[in-house]
């Protein structure tokens, strides 16, 4: 019973928490009315039921391990479950606070930059020394599918809907735009095209994008894109059945969200399963159709529309920023500590917008609070300099600029030794008499380290050019799918 009531709330917790902006928008309205950010108690619920959780987890680890007694052979047998993979996350918070202490030394700025870098983390050293049903992981990926076509579909009407129908939600008049002590806005635009970036019940384009990897996973896992519905097609797999809608509308929203890098995770997830699950020759053919198709698209796109893909600013600051992150990482090697860079610096920081050079800003008059750039000139205020947060629109080196490079090679590591021992996992699943694809898949589980290694992996990548792990549904999700893994593969690192 202890076990079926923690799984049953940590099923709850992955359902709720892609809707956690919209629910806490919604709420904060109906209590203080238009015109507030989010309230911080509201927002806090996820925290709270993801510790209950972790309290029953380790409540049923201590039980099960300490049950008889603090004997010797049970202290040993404690030790031992300290793989590679989980002193990697305890030297990296040991470290974070060494620098933390050794630089700025505050502590409240490190509890926002412990909360981005380090929850997720700890969930997953905690979650994984418990037993996870076949059952829970069986609903947890039809669950996952379930709510990504809801997510997806809402997010595709979204496209369409109007300015008054979010603000009657408690949205912010507003598009594009993050004000700490304003309403979330509903969603963002494509600089001069005026072109709605979907994100649907999310907090913004590119956490939609990257949470929906994880149901874009699953559908690509099994038909119509398993080996039975690539078979079926002779070629490109097609759109049939239940499952082929739901692939359909991922497809269509991840699109919408105008994500590019979620564009390029899906893109690669896809692939690793073709190349998993169809022969070399009908790879090619396969690789070839959708290279085809990419460069029509492309192609098309340059010519109807170059801000789509080009967009001057956001690229500029893609370039510029890592860039900037390097030079900061090569100037203080040691770090600057936990929450100087990354969206834990967007809590302790003025709201910037950077505007391209001729850009016209007399649309931020009416928010004089706002911190306005052209050309990296300030406009506005005029009273006071303004203090921006330190984005450097890459995960890794965030975390090297908060750790230094030490810090950054030991996160480095971490990611690669986790999808090494996925992929492990996933080989033997493979190679066993039970096969983890086709229809029998879902309802056996067995296919539930594939699904965590693509996810990991598709998050992985776009940490390559944003701040991938910094929303709960993204990384409280992913973390859970690959902590039911257990301790089921060797605990080298390498």
């Amino acid at each position: 019973m202890p076990q079926r009531f923690r799984e049953s709330l940590a099923l709850l917790l992955i359902i709720l928490l892609p809707f956690h902006a919209f629910l806490v928008t919604v709420v904060t309205k109906m209590i203080l009315g238009p015109g507030h950010a989010p309230m911080t108690m509201v927002a806090l619920w996820k925290e709270a039921l993801l510790g209950v959780i972790l309290c029953l987890c380790l409540f049923e680890y201590i039980r099960d391990r300490w049950g008889n007694g603090f004997d010797k052979l049970t202290i040993k047998r404690t030790r031992a479950a300290m793989d590679g993979i989980d002193w990697l996350i305890a030297g990296l918070i040991v470290l974070s606070l060494i620098v933390t202490a050794m630089t700025h030394g505050d502590w409240k700025l490190y509890a926002f930059g412990f909360k981005y870098d380090f929850i997720s983390l700890i969930a997953f050293l905690i979650l994984r020394r418990v037993t996870w049903s076949d059952a829970c992981k069986s609903r947890a990926m039809h669950l996952l599918l379930m709510v990504g076509g809801i997510i997806a579909g809402y997010g595709i009407l979204t496209f369409f809907l109007p300015q008054d129908f979010f603000t009657a939600l408690g949205y912010s008049d507003l598009h594009s735009l993050y004000l700490p002590d304003a309403p979330l806005a509903a969603f963002q635009q494509i600089e001069a095209l005026g072109l709605r970036r979907i994100q649907s019940v999310m907090s913004g384009p590119n956490q939609l994008g990257l949470w929906l990897l994880i149901p874009w996973s699953i559908v690509c896992l099994h038909p119509p894109f398993g080996p039975e519905g690539l078979r079926a097609s002779n070629g490109l797999p097609l759109l049939r059945g239940r499952r082929g809608v739901l692939a359909g509308l991922i497809a269509v929203a991840i699109l919408l969200t105008f994500s590019r890098s979620a564009w390029i995770a899906a893109g690669v997830i896809l692939l690793v399963v073709l190349w998993r699950n169809v022969p070399r020759k009908a790879f090619k053919i396969i690789l070839m159709q959708l290279l085809f198709l990419g460069a029509v698209f492309t192609s098309m796109t340059a010519i109807l529309a170059p801000q789509l893909i080009l967009r001057q600013a956001s690229s500029g600051d893609h370039l510029r920023r890592p860039l900037e992150a390097i030079q900061m990482m090569i100037a203080h090697p040691l770090g600057l500590g936990l929450g100087s860079a990354g969206p834990a610096s967007n809590r302790v920081s003025d709201a910037c917008v950077h505007l391209p050079a001729g850009s016209d800003a007399s649309w931020a008059k009416d928010r004089p609070n706002l911190c306005v750039f052209v050309d990296d000139i300030q406009i506005q205020p005029v009273d006071r300099a303004c203090h921006c947060p330190s984005l450097p629109e890459n995960w890794y080196l965030q975390i090297g600029v908060e750790l230094g490079i030490l810090g950054m090679a030991l996160y480095l590591i971490l990611i690669i030794a986790v999808m090494r021992w996925l992929a492990a996992s996933g080989k033997r699943q493979k190679d066993s008499a039970y096969r983890p694809f086709g229809p029998e898949g879902l309802r056996a589980s067995n296919g539930l380290s594939l699904i965590a290694l693509l996810s990991f992996l598709g998050i992985s990548i776009a940490a390559l050019f944003l701040h991938a792990w910094e929303d709960a549904a993204v990384a409280y999700t992913v973390w859970f799918l690959v902590a039911c893994n257990g301790f089921s593969t060797p605990r080298r690192l390498f």
